[in-house]
């Protein structure tokens, strides 16, 4: 549902009927998502996820596959018009948006870093040369949708039982290189974060970097109406999931 929801926000707001917009939500049960043309038996421990209710789900953004814990990080959203955000530049849209995060990660406490990526990842944020958010992205008709997660903590141990890492021939030795690759926003402040204050921040971090004002909102009936049918004929269907095919 929520890959629905925000494909129906895409959708709405190149009908421009919807305005930009930014959403933060969470995933019940815990999930692996997996990049628009991953293979993915090779991304994700299938049966590790089965066992422990784990869902599996294709984005239609690219990137690599994330686990995303269902207490663990807040993932958000933005749905925006390429020519409100004054670029149309695939990279300096990363780059925008990422100053957000960039601010919310300030008025938190921490001095984070935007890489830039290559050929084989997306650009992401870092804190003390550890990744702590990651994003994707989707373009239709001028309008970008780019979600991503920020950790407020990490788990490298539960995180890996359902990633699966090609190079890797047990769990152990990805966590023992993870250790140095990962953060989040509890290791890099030494003290506990409430998902509310984390919120809170990136809504204010957005608001500056942005120089925009929120108006707080409900999806409309006609995104719930798409993100519904999304839902039953797309998302929740194996031939979508497991190879791609809608």
């Amino acid at each position: 549902m929520n890959m629905a929801i925000d494909e129906s926000m895409l959708e709405m707001r190149t009908r421009n009927v919807v305005p930009d917009t930014i959403r933060f939500y969470r995933w019940n049960p815990s999930a692996v998502s997996i990049g628009r043309f991953q293979d993915l038996e090779k991304e994700a421990r299938i049966e590790d996820c089965r066992r422990h209710g784990v869902d599996i789900v294709r984005r239609i953004t690219g990137g690599g596959s994330v686990y995303h814990d269902s207490e663990d990080e807040i993932t958000y959203s933005v749905v925006a018009g390429k020519d409100k955000l004054d670029t149309g530049d695939i990279g300096q849209v990363y780059a925008k948006i990422y100053s957000g995060l960039s601010e919310a990660l300030r008025i938190l406490g921490m001095r984070a870093d935007f890489g830039e990526g290559n050929e084989k990842t997306c650009p992401n944020l870092t804190v003390n040369g550890k990744k702590i958010s990651g994003s994707s992205q989707a373009h239709r008709k001028g309008v970008v949708l780019q979600h991503g997660t920020l950790l407020l903590r990490v788990d490298l141990e539960k995180m890996f039982t359902f990633l699966r890492v090609p190079w890797a021939k047990t769990c152990l030795q990805v966590v023992n290189v993870a250790k140095d690759r990962l953060t989040s926003i509890e290791a890099e402040t030494g003290r506990s974060v409430s998902t509310s204050e984390v919120a809170d921040a990136l809504e204010k971090g957005f608001e500056k970097a942005l120089a925009i004002k929120f108006e707080n909102a409900h999806l409309t009936p006609m995104e719930f109406q798409i993100a519904d049918s999304l839902y039953k004929q797309k998302y929740t269907v194996e031939s979508w999931n497991f190879s791609g095919r809608s």
